[in-house]
């Protein structure tokens, strides 16, 4: 029998999102980032046709009717280049919550320096917070169980994906930023989680990204009442 997202243990359960952010107050969010932050991937039946950044806003909105949303993700881009391309219009648009994912594609490549990648990182982030906006963080997925990576290749690439998980986290603990790690869960390892290209996640996957996020959001909130 197929899977929905009604029935999926690791989606949000119905009015789970009113527990959790139902009396959130942020009113501009903003994401920054690469791929992930983008929401490439293809639909799934039985499933919302909703990038987990997108699913995370329109929950929000259900709170929030006025809240504004701006996502810069963009497909390919290393941290530097999210950094240069995207910071400036993030600070534009003021956001009282921001989303910042990037560093995955520096983490593909046999040249990464997650020393550096965190300097970067942490070079988005603290002008945000100089704002005033809380900053979600993200130990992304490990990809390098996606289907499109050749065998060879994903021992080294999971080596990779896992310390940059790692020093994520550590620099979100550094920065005190909202750390949704997403590192080693169930899902990264089933195929039956990427899109058509082998690489990207499906609509299920986003779906599951927006449940740890939202309920990593509850946590936060419930910590600060």
């Amino acid at each position: 029998m197929a899977v929905t997202e009604a029935d999926d243990p690791f989606c949000l359960r119905p009015n789970e999102s009113a527990d959790l952010v139902g009396r959130h107050p942020w009113k501009r969010f903003a994401v920054l980032g690469d791929s992930v932050a983008q929401g490439l991937g293809d639909s799934v039946p039985g499933y919302p046709d909703l990038p987990w950044c997108d699913r995370i806003a329109h929950e929000l909105r259900r709170f929030q009717s006025e809240l504004s949303y701006f996502n810069q993700g963009q497909r390919d881009l290393k941290v530097a280049e999210v950094r240069d391309s995207q910071l400036a219009k993030a600070l534009a648009f003021a956001p009282d919550l921001a989303l910042v994912v990037a560093g995955g594609n520096d983490a593909m490549r046999s040249s990464y320096d997650p020393d550096l990648v965190n300097e970067t990182l942490a070079a988005i982030i603290r002008p945000l917070q100089e704002t005033g906006a809380d900053i979600i963080t993200v130990s992304i997925f490990d990809i390098s169980h996606a289907p499109a990576f050749p065998d060879k290749a994903r021992e080294s690439v999971r080596v990779r994906m896992v310390r940059f998980a790692e020093h994520t986290a550590a620099l979100a603990q550094q920065l005190g930023t909202i750390h949704v790690y997403c590192t080693g869960h169930p899902a990264e390892r089933d195929p039956a989680m990427y899109s058509e290209d082998g690489m990207h996640a499906n609509m299920r996957c986003h779906q599951i990204c927006a449940a740890l996020a939202l309920r990593r959001l509850g946590s936060h909130l419930k910590s600060r009442r």
